[in-house]
């Protein structure tokens, strides 16, 4: 939304605002146990709350009795009815309190985290997607660059115990090496939105070098699931199948995705936001770095051909899709496939929904929510 001055704050029973023992919350105990443990209780702050894989981070963070401030600047890269739609499901949460404001906005974001004073930051605000990076250049450089350092400025000065950001799948760009690992090197980027994301994993180690701070950055693999985003292919796809129109299949099909469903996402974050660095990487051994700083890869570990995927689409919609085969486009690549071996040794977490239980889940979901809406508007990109 750009700069505001009048920051939209609601559901705004904070911490600072309400006196302990007024304190209430569904499932999580009676006003003693407030008046005991709510100081105790640590306080997260997530941007893109209103997003896809940050509502669902949320939902969890409260529902085991987390305070959470939500940040996110609730734009229009796609239909905003979608993310509002997720911030009503998390405004009835007694811990939960939301800021619209943009990551970008330096002096609004520096005063919303020094308000609030959070121990954890979890920061998914970016702009997503690799094509629309070849249209919009200048969104990923706003977002994912400007925003990502007025983030790192804030948490330096805010007292932050441990930031964890989203990176990407994407910066291991034009590695042909499959499993790709976190040891890998990914110097080759093919998108502007894998190097804004590269650019990020080095920021957040410089941060963590001269200042101390704990980073843990998480290379997502192809998430999906209810609420998910509507320019990803799951969702593209099911909209074109169920409105009997084609959809398109990119490289003539020969594509493969390490397809993550978004409750091993969220598992993993919050494994990960739950363990905070305070040594230097083992992967770094032998270099200079000294600083508390992780790199984990989650993905499901089991990579699904597209047409295999779609397959699988078509049998819970029982309708075929009418495809329509073209070239690869640029800057996507064939395949994605996750090590997660470091993931498994430091939290103990391997994702494994498989695909075919997560596709039946979204299409579930999907039939719910759109009797409910009008559709929305196509959008062309794939990821």
């Amino acid at each position: 939304m750009g700069c505001r001055a009048d920051v939209r704050v609601v559901a705004a029973r904070r911490r600072c605002d309400i006196d302990p023992p007024e304190l209430r919350r569904v499932g999580f105990g009676d006003a003693e146990y407030w008046r005991v443990n709510y100081k105790a209780m640590p306080k997260y702050l997530i941007t893109g709350a209103a997003g896809f894989i940050g509502y669902h981070v949320a939902t969890r963070l409260l529902n085991r009795g987390d305070i959470v401030v939500g940040i996110d600047n609730l734009n229009n890269y796609y239909d905003p009815r979608l993310k509002t739609a997720r911030l009503d499901r998390l405004l009835p949460h007694t811990g939960f309190s939301f800021a619209q404001l943009d990551i970008a906005d330096r002096g609004l974001l520096a005063s919303a985290v020094d308000r609030e004073r959070p121990d954890v930051v979890i920061n998914l605000a970016a702009q997503a997607g690799v094509r629309y990076s070849l249209t919009n250049p200048h969104a990923y450089v706003d977002a994912n660059l400007v925003g990502f350092v007025n983030v790192l400025e804030a948490c330096r000065h805010s007292g932050v115990k441990h930031l964890v950001y989203a990176s990407s799948s994407s910066v291991y760009g034009a590695n042909t090496q499959l499993p790709f690992s976190v040891a890998d090197a990914v110097d080759h980027p093919v998108s502007l939105y894998a190097a804004t994301k590269k650019a990020n994993e080095l920021m957040a180690h410089t941060y963590s070098h001269l200042y101390g701070i704990p980073t843990t950055g998480l290379r997502f693999f192809t998430v999906y699931g209810p609420w998910g985003r509507p320019d990803m292919a799951l969702f593209l796809f099911t909209r074109a199948i169920l409105a009997g129109e084609p959809i398109d299949v990119f490289n003539h099909g020969q594509m493969q995705r390490d397809f993550t469903y978004i409750d091993d996402i969220v598992e993993g974050v919050v494994r990960v936001a739950d363990r905070v660095p305070d040594s230097p990487d083992p992967l770094a051994v032998g270099t200079l770095s000294r600083a508390p700083y992780r790199i984990y890869n989650i993905g499901n570990h089991d990579p699904v051909p597209l047409l295999e995927m779609i397959r699988l689409l078509e049998e819970c919609l029982g309708r075929a899709a009418i495809k329509r085969y073209l070239p690869l486009q640029p800057g996507d690549v064939p395949s994605t496939y996750a090590d997660i071996s470091t993931l498994e040794a430091d939290i103990g977490f391997h994702p494994a929904t498989p695909l075919a239980t997560g596709i039946k889940r979204f299409v579930e979901w999907y039939r719910e929510y759109f009797p409910a809406v009008e559709p929305l508007s196509p959008v062309t990109q794939l990821t």
